[in-house]
């Protein structure tokens, strides 16, 4: 089965960084297009980025520059590289599987949070 496992959220002080890891399982990794979506305390779902089987690349305007969205095929891992962090980057970040329309998905992890402050 399908399976999405997210890790490395934590605390940290603005500016800083932080990379985020989803372990893919149960499906080709290299087939689909996989995305990062965030949401915010009391906010709703914010697409992040996406990564197509490509390895193409697109990013809201909000971390364009900033993030950085990438893959390890041969791991089954998806990755997120998160530079010069916002307090309003703090979220709880999900992977997912891309569906068939755009931002719209069909698996999804179980999220990992991530804190910006001081």
């Amino acid at each position: 089965q399908v399976q999405l496992v997210e890790s490395g959220g934590g605390l940290v002080q603005p500016g800083g960084s932080l990379r985020v890891s989803c372990a893919a399982s149960g499906f080709i990794f290299s087939s689909y297009s996989m995305s990062w979506v965030r949401q915010a305390p009391g906010k709703g779902l914010e697409w992040v980025s996406t990564i197509n089987s490509g390895s193409s690349t697109y990013y809201a305007d909000s971390v364009k520059g900033r993030f950085t969205i990438s893959k390890d095929n041969a791991k089954n891992t998806l990755y997120l590289q998160m530079n010069s962090l916002k307090p309003e980057d703090t979220a709880l970040y999900y992977c997912a599987r891309d569906w068939v329309a755009r931002h719209t998905y069909d698996y999804w992890g179980q999220g990992t949070q991530v804190t910006v402050s001081s």
